[in-house]
């Protein structure tokens, strides 16, 4: 058995599809099958399930991929260990989010200071990313929803009011705040359901107790600039910075005083996995960096919105 069949078994495991785990893995799909197919031979039992070009992972195949999930896992603890012994330049970090653009300016000023880090970055969904933590693929994972599971540490970096927009001619343009039930018969733009912004709107529609009327259900916040743009809803949108060249809004901002709404964003990482020097000290840093954001004027041109 060798550890390359373990790294493809994985992929495979977890895509449950052999094209497309062969594109991610960047070999030719025949090579894949045949690397899958030694690895059942030296077992001596089927992984996986066949129907056509149809793959599941069947009983055998889920026990070994845990096993195969913990060697891998404790071969990667140990490269970074040894990372650790030969110091920061040799430093890597796994880090995965929902949307990466928060971000950019973190690890900007990171590297910076420390260039020989090496980042390595991954855009996911919740689960994806809760399920990358307990099997040691990333060091962190920043979300906006909390995870709330055992082991799992959560450290909030950032909060950020959110805001309702309208376009420049919209009735209430003129005002700087309002309370949501101003608004309850507005036409509304929102996020789809697997977006991890929908649960955030949601619970504010829930606290003011409106049932929006939503017109339209997007998943790019720059869809939803342009829709409220066009006069076709308004919108609750959080702000964060960018950067020096970012145009101008396309729509009006308004503080919501009733109910009051902010967003948290955490840096979670699992308890169980190590943390390489690099880090450590990236997640100190992250603190740091999003205190000295605190107080920032919202309505800055440099803005992007969730």
């Amino acid at each position: 058995m060798e550890l390359l069949q373990l790294h493809y078994f994985r992929t495979v495991a977890r895509l449950e599809h052999m094209t497309k785990a062969a594109q991610e893995l960047h070999i030719a799909q025949p090579a894949l099958s045949k690397t899958i197919a030694r690895l059942e031979e030296d077992l001596g039992v089927p992984l996986f399930d066949r129907q056509g070009r149809q793959i599941r992972l069947n009983t055998f195949g889920k026990a070994f991929l845990a096993k195969a999930e913990t060697a891998l896992t404790a071969l990667e603890e140990g490269r970074r260990e040894l990372a650790d012994l030969a110091g920061m330049e040799r430093g890597s970090i796994h880090l995965a989010a929902p949307t990466l653009n928060r971000l950019s300016g973190l690890i900007g000023d990171f590297l910076t200071l420390h260039p020989e880090v090496q980042f390595h970055l991954a855009q996911a969904s919740t689960e994806e990313m809760v399920q990358q933590l307990e099997n040691g693929q990333i060091d962190f994972c920043f979300t906006a929803l909390p995870i709330g599971r055992p082991g799992i540490h959560e450290l909030p970096v950032l909060n950020e009011e959110v805001f309702l927009a309208v376009p420049p001619g919209h009735r209430l343009a003129s005002r700087t705040s309002i309370n949501l039930s101003e608004v309850a018969d507005e036409s509304f733009i929102g996020y789809k359901k697997e977006n991890i912004f929908r649960k955030r709107d949601d619970e504010i529609f829930e606290k003011a107790g409106i049932t929006p009327n939503i017109v339209c259900e997007i998943n790019e916040p720059s869809a939803k600039a342009s829709l409220i743009k066009a006069g076709l809803g308004i919108a609750f949108v959080g702000a964060c910075n960018r950067s020096d060249e970012a145009p101008p809004l396309p729509f009006v901002l308004l503080h919501i005083d009733n109910p009051r709404c902010q967003s948290s964003f955490q840096l979670a990482w699992h308890e169980k996995h190590y943390l390489s020097k690099a880090a450590c000290e990236f997640r100190d840093f992250a603190v740091q960096y999003f205190a000295g954001k605190r107080g920032q004027n919202p309505f800055d041109k440099n803005l992007i919105i969730k």
